[in-house]
C-alpha cells in the first residue's frame, strides 16, 4: 500500500474561488506560506464565471461620475434591502473597508476597475465591475497570488479536517496520484455554497420539491465544506436563504438534467406564465423582484418570449458560453436551436401551440403589448415596465425561452467573527478554524440578510478572505493581522472594534 504524500505549510486554504484567493494573498503579504486546495481542474470558483462585479462605496470611478456616496447611505440602503436578519455588524464593516481595501487592493493585485451600473435597492451607482468581468477580476488575483509565491493544487479533494485536541493542524486529502496529508498550523475554508448540489438545495427548502429548480453555482459548489465545519462543531445560521435567479433555462448538455443556464441581454422581451398571460415587469429581475415572482406561479416556471432583433446579443452566464465579456455566439446560437426547453415560430399561435400555454390569453399578451408603443407610450399600462430600450414583437421568428428557478447563492452559512474565526454553537471560536465567502454567507454567517444589493455577494467573498488569511496568518505566527484602512476613523479605533468584537463573550450572555 502506498505511503501518503506529506506537506508541511502555514495556512492551509480550502477553496481556490474569490475568497479561497484572497486569503492566500493575505497570508503571503503577513509573511506566511500559504497552499491553496482546488478540488476542480483550475481555480477560479463561481467568482471567474460571475459579472465580476462588487459593492463599493467612495470609488474613484463615483467620483469621476459625480456621484457622492457615503459608508451611511450604503449601510441604510444594506438593512432596508436586506431586512432585520442582515448581520449589521459585518455589513458595517464590509463598506466601511470596501475603498481601501478592496477597491485599492485588487488594484495592486493587478484588477483593473473600468465602470459602475445601477442595481435594484441602491440609492446611487455602486456596483463596480472589474475588467473583463469576473475572468479579468479572478484570473489578476490568481496571477499575483502565484507571483507572491503561493502553491495551488488543483484536482484535489480534501476529505477531512485533522484535529488534535481543541485545535485543527491541518487536512487530508486526495489527487489523482493518491492520498495526501497536509499539516497546517491554521486552515481557512473557502469553499463556496452548496448551489449545486440540488439535494441540499431541497433538503433546507423542502417546498421547492413540488416543482423544478435548477443547479447554478459554480461547479465545485456543492457543500463539501459545510460537511466539513458541521463535523468540527461549526454553527450555521439561515441555510434556507438562496438567492435565485429567474432568467433561467436547462442546460440540456446536462446529462443529470440539474444544471441550469442564467441568460442576459435580452432587451425588451417579456414573460408568461402557462396561462399565457404576464405576471411580472421584467425590467426588475433580481432576485429580490423577478425571482420571487416567478416562484409564485403555478406551475412553476415561465416563458421568456423574444423575437429575432432582441436575441441579437444574448448571453449565457456559463464557461463553455462565455469567457469574460466575449460571448461564444456560434455556442449560443448551438442552444437556441438544439434546446428542448427553447421553442420557435413564425407566427405567435404556432409559439403558443409549441409551448402548451393558452394561445388566447398569449396573443392577447403579446398585442396589447405592442399596443403600447402604438400609443407612443414610455411605460407599459400592466406592470408599469419602461419601455425606452424595448421594442414591439415584430421581428420572426418568435422564441420562447423555458424559465425556472435557479439557485444561484446561498445567503447562510456558518457563523464567524470579525476576524472569519469558526463559532461553535456556544459562539466561542474553534482554534485554527477560519471560513470565508460563500460557505460562511459570504462574510459572518448571514451579512446580506433575505436580500442582496448586488456586488454583495462577491465582494464580502473576497474582503472576507483577505481578513481570514491575515488572522489566520497571525495565528500561524506572522504578521499583526487584518486591520485594513477603513474609509473613515483611524487604525487604532478599528483594531479596538476588533478585538472587542472578536473577544468571546461572557456566559451570562447567553443564559
Amino acid at each position: 500500500m502506498a505511503q501518503s504524500k506529506r506537506i508541511k505549510t502555514d495556512v492551509v486554504i480550502i477553496g481556490g474561488g474569490g475568497a479561497g484567493i484572497a486569503a492566500g494573498i493575505e497570508a503571503l503579504d503577513q509573511g506566511a506560506r500559504a497552499l491553496v486546495i482546488e478540488k476542480t481542474a483550475e481555480p477560479g470558483g463561481a467568482a471567474i464565471a460571475s459579472g465580476g462585479g462588487c459593492l463599493i462605496v467612495g470609488s474613484p470611478l463615483q467620483e469621476k461620475a459625480g456621484i457622492r456616496d457615503t459608508p451611511d447611505l450604503a449601510f441604510d440602503d444594506w438593512m432596508k434591502w436586506g431586512g432585520p436578519s442582515a448581520d449589521a455588524v459585518w455589513a458595517r464593516y464590509y463598506i466601511e473597508h470596501t475603498l481601501h481595501d478592496l477597491y485599492h487592493w485588487a488594484e495592486r493585485n493587478g484588477v483593473v476597475w473600468v465602470d459602475i451600473k445601477s442595481q435594484e435597492g441602491n440609492s446611487v451607482l455602486r456596483w463596480t465591475r472589474a475588467e473583463n468581468s469576473g475572468h479579468g477580476l479572478m484570473t489578476r488575483l490568481i496571477a499575483s497570488f502565484r507571483a507572491k509565491g503561493g502553491e495551488i493544487l488543483a484536482d484535489t479533494a480534501v476529505t477531512g479536517i485533522a484535529r488534535e485536541g481543541d485545535r485543527v493542524t491541518g487536512v487530508t486529502a486526495r489527487s489523482r496520484d493518491g492520498e495526501i496529508d497536509i499539516a497546517a498550523r491554521t486552515v481557512v475554508v473557502a469553499t463556496g455554497g452548496f448551489n449545486s448540489n440540488l439535494d441540499m438545495i431541497l433538503e433546507v427548502r423542502p417546498e421547492l420539491k413540488s416543482g423544478r429548480v435548477l443547479e447554478g453555482s459554480g461547479a465545485g459548489a456543492n457543500g463539501d465544506g459545510h460537511k466539513l465545519l458541521r463535523g468540527l462543531g461549526g454553527y450555521f445560521t439561515n441555510l434556507d436563504q438562496i438567492w435565485f435567479y429567474c432568467y433561467a433555462t436547462p442546460d440540456y448538455r446536462d446529462p443529470a438534467g440539474r444544471r441550469g443556464l442564467a441568460f442576459r441581454l435580452v432587451p425588451g422581451y417579456i414573460w408568461v406564465n402557462q396561462q399565457g398571460k404576464r405576471f411580472h415587469n421584467e425590467a426588475l429581475s433580481g432576485g429580490a423582484t423577478g425571482a420571487p415572482a416567478l416562484l409564485a406561479q403555478n406551475p412553476r416556471h415561465a416563458w421568456a418570449i423574444a423575437d429575432r432583433a432582441m436575441l441579437a446579443n444574448m448571453t449565457v452566464a456559463d464557461p463553455w458560453y462565455q469567457t469574460g465579456e466575449t460571448a461564444n455566439r456560434a455556442r449560443i446560437e448551438e442552444l437556441l436551436e438544439n434546446s428542448p426547453f427553447i421553442h420557435k415560430a413564425n407566427t405567435l399561435a404556432e409559439l403558443a401551440a409549441k409551448t402548451g400555454v393558452d394561445a388566447g390569453a398569449f396573443v392577447e399578451t403579446v398585442e396589447r403589448y405592442n399596443s403600447a408603443f402604438a400609443r407612443g407610450l414610455k411605460n407599459d399600462p400592466d406592470f408599469g415596465k419602461p419601455l425606452g430600450a424595448s421594442k414591439p414583437f415584430d421581428t420572426p421568428p418568435y422564441t420562447a425561452i423555458q424559465m425556472f428557478p435557479l439557485a444561484r447563492k446561498n445567503f447562510g452559512g456558518v457563523k464567524t467573527d470579525l476576524r472569519c474565526r469558526v463559532l461553535d454553537k456556544h459562539f466561542e471560536p474553534i482554534r485554527g478554524l477560519y471560513a470565508a465567502g460563500e460557505v460562511a454567507g459570504m462574510a459572518g454567517g448571514h451579512i446580506n440578510g433575505q436580500n442582496g444589493l448586488e456586488g454583495t455577494m462577491l465582494g464580502p467573498s473576497i474582503l472576507s478572505g483577505r481578513v481570514a488569511g491575515g488572522w489566520a496568518a497571525r495565528e500561524a505566527g506572522f504578521g499583526e493581522g487584518f486591520v485594513g484602512k477603513a474609509n473613515r476613523g483611524c487604525g487604532m479605533v478599528l483594531r479596538e472594534r476588533i478585538e472587542l468584537s472578536t473577544s468571546p463573550l461572557p456566559k451570562k450572555r447567553f443564559l
